[in-house]
């Protein structure tokens, strides 16, 4: 890579505070500045990784010349009106998922990259996880034969998070699931058809606007015979976190585990049938980044009490992460995924939850987001 550095800011210091020590490391990177709105936690984390420049104020660290780009990690609802007044002021913009909660954000962000030949990336950990990495590598290697079907679950009890979850609707937050299989196949989504199913409790449903406990959708990738489903709950219903995704193949097949800290199951076809399913351990793949944030894959390095204990969470993202936002803006190349492809993950979630209020009457993706 280019021995150029970027200055970059981060934006939340909640989840973004774990991604400091990476860009601190990264030779592509110099950590410049931190933005919070809570003065004491800003001081806090300034002291604490050595970081001088710090605002509390997002306009004023929008004007400051010196910043290359920001990496948003803000309560979602502030996602996309940051990234657009980002990007309106010459920045390139990371942000963490989902990309906005409505198509026409969506359209804005795609829009405003065209205007202003900046770099957008949403940082969707899934694609980057060393689980993904794996089944992907398979998959390119011809390992799996030709794929017929995929699947992907996202369920978690948000009961004790933060407030604004109770007022999020499941598949507006539905990157996790949609990525992995559109991601897959370099794919796109072409339309959805959703169904709602079960009710959470009244104080849930008038906060949200939503009634469903658990919605399902099946997607069609353009220009492909493959559809995909994927699902997700974030209230009253019993089942332990799970980021998931299956892939089946004519050659192999692989599952996610069905409880956590267990190993995937890879099925082989044309075994006797005893011997079709095998656990296999999912290697690493720090092999993929450069030397100096290698370490961020597993272990917790130079900071204590973060929202995750750092690559642990997120099957080794973060680091990877950062390096492909860092090398797109470093080579000028496209970062994946790009604001269309974003647009288009984004989007499925969008259009999916107005698929289950209308019965699962099929949605159609817009032109914006399969350019």
């Amino acid at each position: 890579m280019s021995e150029k550095q970027m200055n970059v800011a981060i934006v939340g210091l909640g989840f973004g505070a774990e991604f400091i020590p990476i860009y601190q490391a990264h030779p592509n990177a110099n950590m410049y500045a931190i933005c919070q709105r809570s003065e004491d936690h800003l001081n806090e984390i300034g002291d604490t990784f050595g970081i001088e420049k710090r605002y509390t104020s997002y306009d004023e660290l929008l004007a400051d010349p010196d910043v290359d780009a920001v990496h948003i990690n803000t309560p979602i609802p502030d996602h996309a009106p940051q990234s657009i007044k980002a990007l309106k002021a010459g920045k390139h913009v990371a942000c963490t998922v989902p990309m906005a909660t409505t198509v026409a954000e969506c359209e804005e962000i795609v829009k405003t990259v065209k205007e202003t030949g900046l770099k957008y990336m949403m940082m969707e950990t899934v694609v980057y996880s060393r689980e993904f990495l794996f089944i992907k590598e398979m998959y390119d290697k011809g390992e799996l034969g030709k794929i017929q079907y995929m699947q992907a679950s996202h369920p978690q009890d948000m009961e004790g998070w933060p407030e604004y979850w109770e007022r999020m609707i499941p598949m507006h937050y539905a990157t996790h699931v949609v990525s992995p299989v559109l991601g897959m196949v370099n794919g796109r989504a072409e339309y959805v058809s959703c169904f709602g199913s079960g009710t959470v409790n009244d104080d849930i449903a008038e906060k949200s606007g939503n009634k469903f406990a658990v919605e399902t959708c099946h997607i069609k990738i353009k220009d492909s015979d493959i559809a995909a489903h994927i699902w997700r709950f974030l209230f009253d219903t019993a089942r332990q976190y799970r980021e998931s995704v299956d892939v089946y193949g004519t050659k192999k097949s692989f599952e996610w585990p069905l409880i956590e800290g267990e190993n995937p199951v890879l099925h082989t076809a044309k075994k006797p049938e005893p011997e079709i399913p095998e656990r296999v351990e999912v290697p690493d793949y720090a092999h993929l980044l450069p030397p100096e944030i290698q370490k961020f894959t597993r272990a917790i390095h130079d900071a204590e009490h973060l929202s995750f204990l750092q690559g642990a969470g997120h099957g080794g993202s973060h680091p990877h992460l950062v390096n492909a936002f860092l090398k797109s803006l470093v080579e000028d190349t496209d970062p994946w995924p790009n604001a269309p492809l974003s647009a288009n993950w984004t989007s499925v979630g969008i259009l999916a939850h107005e698929s289950a209020v209308a019965g699962g009457e099929l949605k159609k993706l817009p032109e914006f987001t399969l350019e």
